[in-house]
């Protein structure tokens, strides 16, 4: 994907960073690559903690569904927006520091619904997290459309 609109972002990377939204932006997560077959995004654990020192749960779950529903507006080419429906996650350890990284990946697709499988995992590449997110793919409202 490329722009020809001078300062605009060139790149899926760099459009998804530019409109990531305002909990992507308080939990410092960053989209490191981007395909219409998988995203890459990374998350630092410091910040987003839990009482007791670890990787509060929720954080986990925030990047699971921050980068499924990414990946499935990209699979459609930016064609259609994606909703979340259904998220679900098991946690399998925690992490203390340095950064998460969720790997997301399409495991099914139609013109009305995305399945996305997403896993967490730690700066050693141990698993901490594996989700799964359902999303309902809404056409994008026109500019002036009104709906």
């Amino acid at each position: 994907m490329s722009s020809t609109v001078p300062g605009a972002p060139a790149t899926a990377v760099e459009l998804l960073n530019s409109r990531s939204g305002e909990m992507s932006e308080r939990l410092g997560i960053v989209v490191v690559e981007a395909s219409a077959e998988r995203i890459v995004a990374t998350m630092p654990v410091e910040g987003n903690r839990q009482a007791y020192g670890f990787l509060h749960g929720g954080a986990s779950v925030t990047l699971a569904e921050t980068v499924g529903s990414a990946l499935a507006v990209l699979a459609t080419d930016f064609a259609k927006t994606a909703v979340g429906v259904e998220i679900n996650a098991t946690h399998h350890r925690s992490a203390t520091r340095g950064l998460v990284t969720a790997t997301a990946t399409v495991l099914a697709m139609n013109r009305m619904v995305a399945t996305v499988g997403i896993t967490v995992t730690d700066q050693d590449g141990a698993p901490v997290c594996t989700s799964r997110l359902s999303c309902l793919l809404r056409d994008r409202q026109r500019p002036g459309s009104g709906h």
